[in-house]
């Protein structure tokens, strides 16, 4: 299994999601899914990358730098 920290480049918007999967096609997939349950209407995907890929193990995570607050 992988943590995988995705950018998805959306209509007027960019995202960033972390997916747990046990291939690079399966985090695809489950990344679609998650875009269609978090918005009301299914967005415009334009470009979906990987960014980070790690072997799961205990303490495995993710920094998500935002702008400021």
């Amino acid at each position: 299994m992988f943590l995988y920290k995705l950018e998805i480049k959306l209509t007027g918007m960019n995202v960033c999601l972390i997916v747990l999967a046990d291939s690079d096609e399966a985090a695809f997939g489950y990344a679609e899914g998650h875009l269609v349950r978090h918005f009301i209407k299914k967005p415009e995907v334009l470009e979906t990358v990987i960014v980070e890929k790690k072997r799961v193990e205990k303490g495995s995570g993710y920094v998500i730098e935002t702008g400021e607050f």
